[in-house]
């Protein structure tokens, strides 16, 4: 690695919050490779971008974010087009990005990649200047973020969250009319659901959900039209088996620039599974290896 000092922020909220001997894990391990860790520890907000943000202006090269997607989007936020590099220790509950970049979820070993990893530049997404790593959406997912947070905030445990969350979005089942406009291309639909991806996703088959590259320097847009909780639920079941169909299950726009539109002056949106409520017109654009972030050596 080419820092022996790094800043770490841990959002000690991500995870098993009961691991009141974590923080010292982490000093410990960077201190047996001959790292020494400046550790800020953290409960979320927009406090993680501006605790590295001001790492940054102290010169720090290496900034490591230890927490869930959320987390890391927002330290990420602060290191976008900088010369400082992110590090990864993955301890939400879907690391969606630390898989895609094929980073080991084990803590130790997360660690050890800080070490003896390389630096990799990625793409960043962005939407009305706010920055996403893995993707931004509309509709049902934001409302399904909102309701599993409120249950988690009654002190239901993760899965009766997500569980009564699921149903009761199926139930509301919130339906948009919107205008896109891409790099060569404008449509309007009526849909339950828009996705913006960093990327392109796999959207059949049991890698659902995960992407082969995150350098491709495009937006991956979907858009379905299903109608009702049951063409959905039969939509999800299809894709798990391979049979999603494009341009009859779903719209696909792979694009460098997005615009989107709606009756509304405001539109909740979920980036990297952080929900905001955002001023329309949604202005999208990938910023092309933007990042630079640890991985593995022989990645």
């Amino acid at each position: 690695m080419f820092s022996r000092s790094v800043t770490v922020i841990l959002n000690h909220s991500s995870g098993d919050e009961k691991d009141s001997t974590l923080p010292d894990q982490i000093v410990n391990i960077l201190g047996q490779h001959g790292i020494q860790a400046d550790l800020h520890i953290v409960r979320a907000g927009d406090i993680i971008t501006d605790i590295a943000k001001s790492a940054l202006r102290r010169g720090s090269k290496v900034v490591v974010a230890g927490g869930g997607d959320g987390t890391i989007s927002a330290v990420a936020a602060a290191l976008v087009d900088s010369d400082a590099a992110l590090g990864v220790l993955p301890l939400g509950t879907l690391n969606h990005f630390a898989k895609d970049l094929g980073l080991p979820i084990d803590i130790e070993k997360a660690l050890e990649v800080i070490d003896q990893g390389t630096v990799r530049k990625v793409d960043v997404g962005e939407v009305n200047s706010k920055i996403f790593l893995n993707n931004s959406s509309l509709g049902l997912y934001p409302m399904f973020v909102r309701g599993r947070i409120q249950k988690l905030r009654l002190g239901r445990n993760k899965w009766t969250a997500l569980l009564w969350s699921l149903l009761a979005t199926l139930r509301h089942y919130p339906v948009l009319t919107v205008a896109f406009s891409t790099d060569d291309s404008r449509f309007v639909r009526r849909t339950p659901l828009v996705f913006v991806g960093n990327n392109q996703y796999q959207i059949n088959g049991f890698e659902i959900g995960s992407r082969a590259r995150i350098d491709g320097g495009k937006l991956a847009v979907y858009v379905t039209s299903k109608d009702g909780p049951a063409a959905l639920v039969e939509m999800g079941v299809a894709a798990i088996f391979g049979l999603l169909r494009r341009s009859v299950d779903f719209d696909y726009v792979s694009t460098e620039t997005l615009r989107i539109d709606a009756p509304s002056k405001g539109i909740q949106v979920a980036n990297d599974g952080e929900v905001s409520t955002f001023t329309l017109p949604l202005k999208y654009r990938t910023r092309p290896l933007a990042l630079n972030v640890i991985v593995p050596a022989d990645i």
